[in-house]
């Protein structure tokens, strides 16, 4: 199993001349990920064995690495590393630039060093090499103690997105340890023009229950919202879709993630969820959320009030919702919404529509998830949900309700390393860097997920809804594998 290094990170080679580490670093890096110090001498010398070139090719090394580190990238110096100076250098360039600094110790027999190195056209100087070779020992013993985050031997590693670093103990987790988990699918985007979207979304639904998928939900936007795509993208009103949805699935639960508070009256909106309950056949589930996007709102002529009052809407329909779906006619009076009659049938099939409340708000979202919701669903890492759920604890406490933490995520996930190193390079935008990409679609392998997920799992989620990237049928195929570790 290769050994995971978080993205970016500086990594530094140590090891006398001829001991393979030009040879390692091709193996596991991009060519240009790997800055080598003979290289440079053919660049600013006549050649790779151009030695009086080397003072300049080293000046040209550091200026490299200075630079890449400051932009984030991973970067692998291939030099002999044998300068305790110059370790202590790019220890400190890491440490500034918050990235993990790795030391690769490549402890090759001297007699293999000598062997190699006669081999090649321009060899090293025998004093030369039988110098750095007595050196050896006494760098590779120092390399524990000097402040690495970690010392390596020449093995296989991946860099990988940060949210996958300590998946391999993970994953070890949930096959000794197996716990269960919900997958939800989450629609954010409808590309391919308005004459495929009907069977293009059979096909995504019918694909996602083969996978294993417990429930789809899509936005309810009326555009494209920017952080995904662009305000004239096709598409799609999210009850609508999911009505469709509804008659092309058998299984799967159907909602929104989630619905603005603010696009709809609280009683047209149960009303909606109602009826798509009874045709789905009593799989509905009601997202709501406080509304955010407010170009939209001025857009299409809706209010887009102050927060406060967003808040008072969303409470007083959380606590409609389960009245207009209830029997009778009784009436509600809220805060801000105020309701003569309620009277709705036919009912939901559902005894009890599930409620997610979208937002990671821990002073008022949560809370009121805690008083009203289901499920909160929220953003960020895992060390953030872990937090988050304490704190929906914390107010579970006070309610005594219990209520579930569900996280909402992107994945793009490939079968091995090398799969997922390619839908990077084709999926990224044109002079995105690929490990920023990378990170942001939290790309890697089926493994890789199964560790990420069992550590949401660990932090308190129930469960993942996740956006896929790449060809659906592919996409789907691959993130079966990864729910299928989760049905212990």
């Amino acid at each position: 199993m290769a050994l995971r290094l978080p993205s970016p990170c500086l990594v530094v080679l140590a090891g006398p001349p001829a001991s393979g580490k030009s040879t390692w670093a091709a193996a596991h890096f991009r060519p240009d990920e790997v800055v080598s110090s003979d290289r440079l001498r053919a660049v600013v010398g006549c050649g790779e064995d151009d030695i009086a070139a080397s003072a300049d090719a080293f000046a040209l090394l550091e200026e490299i690495v200075a630079r890449r580190v400051a932009r984030g990238l991973t970067t692998v110096i291939d030099t002999t590393g044998l300068g305790a100076a110059d370790r202590a250098r790019w220890r400190a360039l890491a440490r500034t630039h918050r990235m993990a600094c790795v030391a690769v110790a490549v402890d090759t027999p001297a007699g293999e060093c000598r062997a190699r190195n006669r081999a090649r056209a321009h060899p090293v100087p025998a004093t030369v090499l039988t110098a750095q070779l007595r050196a050896w020992p006494a760098v590779r013993d120092a390399l524990r103690g000097e402040g690495f985050d970690e010392v390596l031997a020449p093995g296989a590693v991946r860099v990988v997105p940060p949210a996958f670093a300590t998946a391999g103990e993970a994953v070890a987790r949930q096959q000794e340890r197996p716990v269960g988990m919900r997958f939800g699918l989450h629609l954010s985007a409808f590309p391919g023009g308005a004459a495929v979207l009907a069977p293009r979304l059979r096909e995504i639904a019918a694909g996602a229950e083969a996978a294993g998928f417990d429930a789809i939900y899509v936005m309810d936007h009326f555009r494209q919202i920017p952080q995904v795509g662009r305000a004239w993208d096709d598409f799609l009103e999210s009850f609508t879709t999911l009505a469709w949805l509804a008659a092309c699935t058998d299984r799967v639960r159907l909602g929104p993630l989630v619905a603005g508070v603010t696009y709809r009256n609280v009683g047209h909106l149960a009303k909606i969820v109602a009826t798509l309950d009874v045709l789905s056949g009593g799989r509905a589930v009601c997202g709501l959320g406080l509304g955010w996007f407010e170009a939209e709102h001025r857009a299409y002529g809706w209010p887009f009030p102050p927060v406060g009052e967003r808040y008072a809407l969303l409470e007083d329909a959380l606590r409609a919702l389960p009245v207009l779906w209830g029997p009778g006619a009784k009436p509600f009076h809220g805060t801000v919404i105020d309701l003569p009659d309620t009277a709705g049938y036919p009912r939901p099939l559902q005894e009890h529509v599930p409620v997610v409340l979208g937002g990671g708000g821990e002073r008022r979202t949560l809370r009121l998830a805690a008083r009203y919701a289901d499920v909160a669903n929220v953003l960020g890492d895992a060390a953030t949900v872990a937090r988050k759920a304490a704190v929906l604890r914390e107010h579970c406490a006070d309610t005594g309700r219990d209520v579930e933490l569900s996280h909402l995520t992107t994945a793009l996930v490939g079968a091995d390393g090398a799969e997922v190193d390619a839908l990077v390079d084709r999926l990224r935008p044109r002079g995105a860097d690929p490990a920023r990409y990378a990170a942001g679609v939290h790309a890697g392998t089926v493994e890789d997920q199964v560790g990420r997920f069992r550590e949401l799992a660990d932090a308190g989620v129930a469960e993942v809804v996740v956006r896929l990237c790449g060809e659906e049928a592919r996409a789907l195929e691959q993130m079966a594998t990864v729910i299928a570790a989760f049905r212990p």
